[in-house]
């Protein structure tokens, strides 16, 4: 009976602990992702700084990365560059694996 409950709350660990991993990869990659899309606006060092907290504030919004691309396509839009949502899908995926490079290279 101690096999199966010390088994149960490892499992519960290592679950906790991935939901973790995954939300951190997510913040550093929204963090990148609003440096990037900040860089397209020309914005300022501390317009960068807020730019990038908004984005991570915005995935909070829905569950998915629906939230983010929306944003990031708006303000993009409005500052008239010319990125597509497929860019800003395509950045999404590059800065994911670069936020998950970052943060599994500091542990």
């Amino acid at each position: 009976m101690t096999d199966f409950k010390d088994r149960e709350r490892a499992e519960e660990a290592k679950f906790a602990l991935d939901q973790d991993t995954a939300f951190r990869i997510a913040a550093r990659r929204n963090r990148l992702l609003g440096e990037w899309a900040a860089v397209l606006m020309k914005l300022t060092p501390e317009e960068t700084d807020a730019y990038k907290k908004a984005v991570v504030q915005a995935d909070f919004e829905e569950a998915g990365d629906e939230d983010v691309i929306r944003k990031l396509l708006g303000d993009l839009t409005a500052a008239n560059t010319d990125i597509s949502e497929a860019d800003i899908r395509a950045k999404l995926e590059e800065m994911t694996i670069e936020a998950r490079r970052q943060l599994l290279g500091e542990v």
